[in-house]
């Protein structure tokens, strides 16, 4: 058996292979934060495909929380119900499903909403200038966050993946470029930390405990002054009794140059398994079996996350196969050594 296809048990719940499908947007329900028919195709077809872990994209726990007015949310009840379509169709398809509950913060891109972050600086030129939260309004997104893992759970996830990268908000707290704060929330890098743990802590009460927790970061700003694999190193050493697995990405913060070629955010999974002695998700132009084996075989990280491969071949992992017992028996008719 290839490595690739060997189950990952973490916490009660078993990944039947080691891919993991990326938490992409989709920028395609309702203005309500509503999914639709499209999610549902969507994520069922990779499911079918063979997905182990299927990572749901960005879901906010509150409007503000979105990055713009066609993101899935998940700060009422009424999403539930229909969040809760995706999840038995993919599960009933043999995926572990997974769900990212993120914060836009400063990168909210909706003009009706009220922008926030940790101090008043912009993502960018085109962004609006963020309000600076104060203490008990920051109180009340960790509550958010709380809020929706327990929505999460009624709707059936498996997994969830709090998001605390590309630049968004909780990006926003740990990164000395965007946070100036001079309060608990600000300065020194345990007071920076402060708001992630906090959200941790408040998930971990609202999620069942036989349930695994994840979390994205991202492992360097790519500037001078921001985060760089160190000081990620160091963060990740303060949560790590606290989660399961780091999905390690890079950048978001700003608009800047990343030198990109396959795998070149590899290097940040594997520091940080072997660092902190912790379960790491591999993510970055992966594109190939061989490359996704050797991550694996050489103990880098221990799933392999695929992001735009899979919008351009969702039944990538079926070609892995070598037997059509492997494959949907419907397919089966297809299936070529």
């Amino acid at each position: 058996m290839s490595i690739l296809h060997m189950p990952l048990k973490i916490k009660d719940i078993t990944i039947k292979n080691r891919i993991m499908m990326s938490p992409m947007c989709m920028y395609s329900a309702s203005t309500d934060g509503m999914p639709n028919d499209w999610h549902i195709v969507h994520y069922a077809t990779r499911a079918i495909g063979g997905v182990g872990l299927i990572m749901q994209e960005a879901t906010a726990v509150e409007s503000r929380g979105r990055i713009t007015d066609r993101d899935l949310g998940i700060w009422n009840d009424e999403q539930v119900k229909e969040l809760k379509k995706i999840v038995d169709i993919c599960k009933a398809n043999g995926a572990v499903m997974g769900i990212q509950l993120a914060h836009a913060g400063r990168k909210c891109d909706i003009l009706y909403e009220d922008v926030v972050g940790p101090s008043p600086i912009k993502a960018g030129n085109h962004y609006k200038l963020p309000r600076e939260l104060t203490i008990d309004e920051i109180k009340s997104i960790v509550k958010a966050f709380g809020e929706a893992a327990k929505r999460a759970n009624l709707a059936g996830y498996d997994v969830v993946e709090i998001h605390a990268a590309h630049g968004y908000l909780i990006h926003e707290f740990l990164s000395p470029l965007s946070n100036k704060r001079k309060d608990e929330y600000g300065g020194s890098i345990e007071n920076r930390a402060r708001f992630l743990i906090e959200v941790i802590d408040e998930v971990r009460k609202n999620w069942p405990e036989n349930k695994p927790i994840f979390v994205r970061v991202s492992a360097d700003d790519y500037m001078e002054g921001g985060i760089n694999i160190d000081m990620m190193v160091e963060y990740i050493n303060m949560i790590k009794d606290k989660v399961d697995l780091i999905d390690v990405s890079s950048g978001g913060l700003l608009n800047v140059d990343i030198n990109l070629y396959p795998g070149y955010q590899v290097k940040y999974a594997e520091t940080i398994k072997k660092r902190c002695n912790i379960k790491t998700s591999a993510v970055g132009l992966i594109t190939t079996q061989e490359l996704a084996e050797e991550i694996l075989s050489n103990e880098r990280a221990d799933l392999v996350a695929l992001g735009r491969e899979l919008l351009r071949n969702p039944y990538w992992v079926l070609h892995t196969y070598t037997s059509k017992e492997d494959w949907p028996k419907q397919y089966e008719r297809a299936f070529k050594k």
